[in-house]
């Protein structure tokens, strides 16, 4: 826990200096979620009827942001050699990285989601619906990318290859956030249904995603 802890930290401390990510993130799902209204018209009642598929879809390609450095910058620099020796474990530190991600961009989407709910004429059950399914659903995205960011650790300008080998395995995790927020809005499907598939899916996520970056980094040692 001290490792963890440390690691933790010392990735905040990072993204805080260094910037970036978090707010691009951000401005990325700003520029998707207003761009989308002035295509589709004013129509509320349809914006409402797919706000949060629009949202989920913004927050998956947000994401994305970021993700290809999550450990390549450690790996140019020589600081994930460094962690191979210490006497902290590889699924220590994929853990504290990853979590450490997800704290600078996915929580920070999770919580703007209400605001970025009124361009897209969502109810406030339906923005309360998009926090709850942003919460307990973006780990599973963020766990999930970890792994394509392993792989492509060594590679430079690997974001392309990043995105292609993880979104197949991101589609699950879209599908159940949406079928969730829509269920909070009149659905057919109780919204514990969905909301309990999203969150079983960010906690296998979380185990599958931390065991397999690992192996993907220890191979590329």
């Amino acid at each position: 826990m001290t490792a963890f802890r440390a690691l933790l930290v010392r990735d905040l401390k990072l993204a805080a200096r260094v910037g970036g990510s978090g707010l691009m993130g951000l401005v990325f799902f700003l520029s998707i979620v207003t761009l989308i209204p002035f295509a589709l018209g004013p129509d509320l009642n349809l914006l409402s009827r797919i706000g949060p598929a629009i949202l989920w879809i913004a927050a998956l390609l947000a994401t994305l942001i970021g993700l290809d450095r999550l450990f390549q910058a450690d790996q140019e620099d020589g600081s994930l050699d460094l962690l191979r020796l210490s006497h902290a474990s590889l699924e220590t530190v994929v853990l504290a990285k990853v979590t450490a991600h997800w704290l600078v961009t996915g929580l920070p989407l999770a919580l703007a989601a209400p605001f970025f709910g009124l361009l897209v004429a969502l109810s406030p059950e339906g923005m309360l619906a998009m926090v709850a399914t942003l919460l307990v659903g973006t780990p599973a995205l963020t766990f999930v990318g970890a792994v394509g960011a392993a792989l492509t650790a060594s590679l430079r300008r690997g974001g392309l290859i990043l995105a292609i080998l993880v979104l197949p395995f991101m589609i699950p995790t879209l599908i159940f956030g949406v079928s969730a927020a829509n269920a909070a809005t009149g659905g057919t499907v109780p919204f514990a249904t969905p909301f309990l598939v999203l969150v079983a899916l960010s906690l296998f996520a979380a185990v599958v995603g931390t065991l397999g970056a690992a192996a993907a980094l220890r191979a590329g040692e």
